[in-house]
């Protein structure tokens, strides 16, 4: 009896960590795919590297990079950012090109790092 109930006991931790789980993405419960649409002001900067990047785009960026870096990478790289024409090669500088000091230099996302 005392065996079954230390099993029981077991599977209901083991429950409750799946659930946790499922809510903890790259951005918490916030799907990378809707975050990206928080990067609209980027459009342009983040499909030429010559066009200098709006203070919203810049306030975007900070915002989802300070959340972390893996959002912010999942961000870029997600599926509604590619079906904009976010040229992840290019998004990956906004960062920089925003001066923000405290972004994650060196930071490897995909194929691309961090400048």
């Amino acid at each position: 009896m005392k065996g079954l109930l230390l099993l029981v006991i077991a599977l209901v931790a083991s429950a409750a960590c799946l659930v946790t789980v499922r809510g903890a993405g790259e951005c918490g419960a916030t799907p990378p795919d809707r975050m990206a649409l928080k990067l609209a002001p980027c459009a342009s900067a983040a499909q030429n590297p010559s066009s200098a990047p709006s203070n919203g785009c810049c306030t975007a960026v900070h915002t989802i990079g300070k959340q972390s870096p893996q959002c912010l990478c999942a961000v870029m790289l997600s599926k509604t950012a590619k079906k904009s024409g976010i040229k992840p090669e290019v998004a990956i500088t906004i960062p920089k090109r925003c001066n923000l000091v405290d972004r994650p230099v060196g930071y490897k996302c995909g194929d691309y790092t961090l400048p």
